[in-house]
């Protein structure tokens, strides 16, 4: 009987060369826990030239499925794969890619992602750089690009340090946060972010780039718009206030204190954030219907002052009122969930094995063996409908991954 065999390719990070290692299923599982296991035990499959320079090897699988590792739950796999826990590895897997000219692709939390059904062709590298610290004498925590975001503002919270608590509940890494200028119920990251670690992969430096110098704008950066792929982001400093009051700006978050029920603390304002979140289907939780998302998936357009007449003049002759927010620069902001439902698209709507969040307009779900074709279906059909019905053209906001 033939048993499938898995291929790994160990990097010696001192430049020594790769072995590449046909293997069990069952022995990647031991591979990728070797850490926990004494050294010796590696040394086997090592050859003995390796042995007296060896540290720490970057394990790069082949073939490796990618629908799990994302909360939208479809896509193909990678042709090759390998986390990062720290600095270095990063490193080796981008110059092992670049010697493969291998096209590269960084994964995070894996919540904001549409993966195509054909894959990802090259190397997908997993940031798995974990770790918060709070500098000695200071308002300044140093997160890990692969910490849980979520931990960490659990971690401000307990801290009474207030800045990111309404972004409480938000899956996904940390180090995504800055790339799309993660924001909710009032805040966004860049208005705490002090600086972001990267490694830039044009010279393989590492830098530090300031507030200033990443750009941000609603749900934009430097990361995602004039340098995309330049920068992979190793680590994140945020400035927080301690003891200053939580946000309460959004309106649903005055709501939920209205009355003086209970007393608008950091601790309350997070955990009325993530009871806001569930109600409406956007806190991930495993099992939970209508989970498999990816979370928001359209950006809340925003308006000139012409550009809203014009949609504010079409919802008067429909008896309907256009909800709008503030923005910067004069410009007004949209609800996208009002511009989707009333175009023809309601909440709980199903085509199929995907359809709309029973919760919230905006979240495109997976209802079980979706492809991620029929997810792009899907937005597309309501681009299409936003734009006959209202002039405006929707932004999707999660990342496509391996899409012509």
């Amino acid at each position: 009987m033939l048993f499938p065999f898995s291929t790994l390719y160990i990097a010696n990070p001192l430049g020594a060369g790769r072995t590449t290692i046909l293997v069990s299923p069952e022995r990647v599982k031991l591979f990728t826990r070797f850490r926990r296991i004494n050294r010796t035990l590696l040394g086997r499959f090592l050859i003995p030239a390796l042995r007296p320079r060896y540290t720490e090897p970057v394990l790069i699988r082949e073939n490796v499925p990618l629908a799990p590792m994302t909360t939208l739950g479809v896509g193909g796999g990678a042709r090759y794969f390998t986390a990062a826990r720290r600095v270095e590895e990063v490193s080796e897997a981008v110059a092992y890619a670049g010697n493969k000219n291998l096209p590269l692709f960084v994964l995070g939390g894996g919540s904001n992602l549409v993966v195509s059904d054909r894959g990802w062709p090259g190397l997908v590298l997993r940031i798995a750089i974990t770790g918060i610290k709070r500098r000695s004498g200071s308002e300044i925590f140093e997160v890990g690009a692969g910490e849980e975001w979520d931990n960490f503002v659990a971690f401000a919270v307990g801290h009474n340090c207030a800045g990111v608590e309404c972004l409480s509940g938000i899956p996904g890494s940390t180090g995504g946060t800055p790339i799309q200028n993660v924001g909710a119920y009032g805040q966004e990251v860049a208005e705490t972010i002090d600086t972001v670690h990267v490694l830039d992969t044009r010279d393989h430096q590492i830098r530090q780039l300031s507030k200033g110098e990443c750009r941000f704008t609603y749900r934009t950066s430097l990361f995602n718009s004039g340098e995309r792929g330049r920068f992979i982001v190793l680590r994140v400093d945020f400035a927080l206030q301690q003891g200053g009051e939580p946000r309460l700006a959004y309106s649903d978050l005055k709501r939920y204190f209205d009355g003086g029920r209970e007393r608008a603390t950091l601790g309350a304002t997070r955990e009325a954030v993530r009871q806001i979140r569930a109600s409406k289907g956007m806190l991930i939780t495993a099992g939970a219907e209508d989970s498999a998302s990816a979370g928001s998936f359209f950006k809340n357009p925003m308006l000139s002052h012409n550009e809203y007449q014009s949609v504010h003049q079409l919802a008067q002759e429909r008896g309907l009122q256009v909800p709008h927010f503030p923005a910067l620069d004069s410009y007004l902001k949209i609800s996208a969930a009002w511009l989707v439902e009333t175009s023809g698209f309601h909440k709980g709507y199903s085509r199929g094995r995907v359809g709309i969040s029973r919760r919230h307009a905006l979240a495109i779900v997976n209802r079980g063996g979706a492809t991620a074709a029929e997810v792009v279906s899907l937005k597309d059909e309501i681009q299409r409908s936003v734009s006959k019905t209202w002039g405006i053209e929707l932004q999707p906001e999660p990342v496509f991954v391996g899409f012509a």
